[in-house]
């Protein structure tokens, strides 16, 4: 055993320092994970009081403390959401979009992101940005969001004169199972219809029934001989 301890006692003793100290940061790590989620945590109550207020010169810079101190927390997207919100009620939707925006390409988790992806398409449409929207939303594909992307999908090819997208993507929400609660189905189905007569306008334009007219002079010209 002396032999063995003279030989490998000092690897042992070091390994047992190591994996106390991974231990210890381990540890500490945690804490101030806590410590730091519970500041955010303060910190945007603050920030939902002020956007409340309307205080925006304070929001402002309660929301740049959230999302530069506290990054990897999930209030940093969150306050991204409540700071367009507030942009929106002061009229500022360029503002919102880029507030949004920012939490679209941040670090933010995937539903947060899906849920600043369709405020901002929203505003998109607000600003006769229809072809921003669709890029947007056009390939996205979550369950849970399809039939909110699809409305505003709709909505975007509608003013794009798209309309046979737009009546796919109204009829995809209406028998989506999972729209129920999610969109005014209702509504959508005022949408669809209402573009039938969009489409009738479009198809008066069409030439094969503009040809059948000039047809009928022809056996009366044959008859006359």
């Amino acid at each position: 055993m002396r032999a063995w301890w003279s030989e490998y006692g000092a690897y042992v003793i070091g390994g047992l320092v190591i994996g106390i100290g991974l231990m210890i940061g381990y540890v500490k790590y945690n804490d101030w994970q806590l410590q730091s989620q519970l500041e955010a945590s303060a910190a945007y109550e603050t920030l939902l009081k002020q956007v409340s207020a309307g205080n925006l010169d304070d929001a402002e810079a309660t929301a740049t403390e959230i999302q530069t101190s506290y990054a990897r927390t999930t209030y940093a997207g969150q306050a991204g959401l409540a700071m367009a919100r507030l942009y929106m009620d002061k009229n500022r939707d360029q503002d919102a979009a880029d507030a949004l925006l920012a939490v679209v390409n941040g670090d933010a988790d995937d539903e947060l992101k899906h849920v600043a992806r369709l405020r901002l398409a929203r505003i998109y449409l607000y600003q006769d940005k229809a072809q921003d929207v669709v890029d947007l939303l056009a390939s996205e594909d979550l369950p849970s969001f399809s039939a909110a992307y699809g409305e505003v999908l709709g909505d975007a090819y509608t003013a794009l004169g798209r309309l046979a997208e737009a009546q796919d993507a109204y009829q995809k929400v209406l028998v989506d199972p999972l729209s129920q609660g999610t969109v005014d189905q209702q509504l959508v189905q005022w949408k669809a219809l209402d573009l039938p007569e969009i489409e009738a306008d479009a198809g008066d334009r069409a030439e094969p029934k503009q040809a059948e007219p000039v047809e009928t002079p022809v056996p009366e010209t044959g008859g006359s001989e």
